[in-house]
């Protein structure tokens, strides 16, 4: 009567739904598959979507640094001209500041850089983030005014 049993059970494990080690590894290569075609667009679009952030803020920098040379009658000078947009200077009359909130980071974490006058833009100012880690070239004001 044993006999009958051990068959039995052998016959049922045989036939318990499951998947097999080769149906298993069938879809890891289809999701490997797909995910090395989606990954390189989702992450270039992402890329995308920093470049963009920093033009966005740039032209938010333009708006308050318009707004303080349009109180005081010039743009803040130097380097640490962004500070000027916070507290005001020393000596500056009309200054209805602050301009800004806070001098945000650009979206890789890093200063924005502020000159006046400019390199690109001798009469007014340059802003500028270094971009991405590598990229060889920045995202600047003198960039948006081409356009």
């Amino acid at each position: 009567m044993k006999t009958g049993i051990v068959k039995e059970n052998r016959i049922n494990r045989r036939r318990q739904p499951g998947f097999t080690l080769v149906e298993m590894l069938l879809v890891l290569v289809i999701l490997a598959t797909l995910a090395a075609i989606v990954y390189p667009k989702v992450m270039g679009r992402s890329e995308q979507a920093r470049v963009t952030a920093a033009q966005t803020q740039i032209a938010n920098f333009k708006t308050a640094l318009d707004a303080f040379e349009v109180d005081t009658g010039y743009y803040p000078k130097g380097r640490n001209g962004f500070n000027d947009l916070l507290v005001q200077p020393r000596d500056v009359t009309g200054w209805h500041g602050p301009y800004l909130e806070s001098i945000p980071k650009d979206p890789w974490s890093n200063d924005y850089l502020y000159e006046c006058p400019g390199k690109h833009n001798p009469s007014s100012y340059d802003i500028s983030s270094q971009g991405s880690p590598g990229a060889q070239t920045p995202i600047g004001n003198w960039q948006n005014q081409k356009r």
